[in-house]
C-alpha cells in the first residue's frame, strides 16, 4: 500500500490508482465530469484539479491522471485549487451554457455569470461515450474528429455509425445527458449517432429486449448457441 495525504488526512492506495480514485473511496469531494473508474483516466474536463505537494514543490494538477506515490501530499480546496476549478466551469458553461448540470454544479462554485462568449453547444467533449465505446464496449463506433473549437465525437468519416450495436453505454456514462436513447415498437434509437436497430422479441413474454445486432456480437463473441438469445434475460432467470 501507498500511504500519502488527502487534506492533511492519511489515505492509502494501491500502485496503479490515480489521486481521484483513492480520494473517492475516501468519502472527499472532488467535482469531476469525465471520469468513470471503468475506462482509462484521460483529464479531459480539468475539474478535478487538486494541489499537490511533492519534495518541497507544489503544483496544480488534475487528480485523475496523477498516480498515487509515497508521502505526497494532496489539497483539494486551497485558493489556488478553488480559483482554478472556477475558471474551468466558466469556461465549461460558456461552451454548453444550457446545460443543467453545469448549471447546477456553477451555483455550487459561487458562480453567478460568465464572462465569455456563449455557444450553443450540448456536449463537454469529455470522450467518455467514445472511450466506454472503444474499451469496453468494443464496437468504436464513435470518435473524436477535428481540432480546436470545431471538436466533436462523431462516428468515423462524420457517416453513418455503423459499428453502433445500440447498447445505450455510451447514453449511460455521458454525464451531461445528450446522447439520447428510446424505443419504439420493436425498434431502438441511439438518438444523437442516429442508430437505429430492430430488437429481438423474447419467445416467452414476447417482450423486446435488445437489438438484433447487438446480441449476434455478443453470441458471436462468446460462441453461444445459436438459440441462446431467444429468450430474454427476465425469463431465463
Amino acid at each position: 500500500m501507498i500511504s500519502f495525504t488527502i487534506d492533511g488526512q492519511m489515505v492509502e492506495g494501491k500502485k496503479g490508482q490515480n489521486v481521484l480514485e483513492v480520494a473517492l473511496d475516501a468519502g472527499f469531494d472532488i467535482p469531476h465530469l469525465c471520469y468513470n473508474e471503468n475506462v482509462k483516466p484521460y483529464g479531459a474536463c480539468r475539474l478535478c484539479l487538486v494541489e499537490v505537494s511533492r519534495k518541497g514543490r507544489s503544483k496544480l494538477t488534475t487528480s485523475c491522471n496523477y498516480p498515487v506515490l509515497e508521502g505526497i501530499e494532496v489539497f483539494t480546496a486551497t485558493d489556488k485549487v478553488l480559483r482554478a476549478r472556477k475558471m474551468v466551469m466558466e469556461l465549461l458553461l460558456a461552451m454548453c451554457p444550457g446545460s443543467p448540470l453545469l448549471q447546477r454544479m456553477a451555483k455550487e462554485m459561487g458562480l453567478n455569470e460568465v464572462r465569455f462568449k456563449k455557444e450553443d453547444k450540448d456536449c463537454i467533449l469529455c470522450g467518455l461515450c467514445a472511450r466506454v465505446c472503444e474499451e469496453i464496449v468494443g464496437a468504436h463506433a464513435i470518435q473524436f474528429a477535428f481540432r480546436g473549437d470545431r471538436r466533436e465525437v462523431v462516428p468515423p468519416f462524420q457517416g453513418e455509425a455503423t459499428n453502433c450495436i445500440a447498447c445505450g453505454a455510451c447514453v449511460i456514462v455521458c454525464p451531461v445527458n445528450v446522447i439520447g436513447m428510446k424505443e419504439e415498437g420493436d425498434e431502438r434509437t441511439i438518438t444523437r449517432w442516429k442508430r437505429t436497430l430492430k430488437m429481438k422479441q423474447c419467445k416467452i413474454c414476447g417482450n423486446y429486449f435488445a437489438p438484433w445486432y447487438q446480441l449476434e456480437k455478443i453470441r458471436e463473441k462468446a460462441n453461444l448457441p445459436k438459440d441462446f438469445f431467444d429468450v430474454c434475460y427476465t425469463c431465463r432467470s
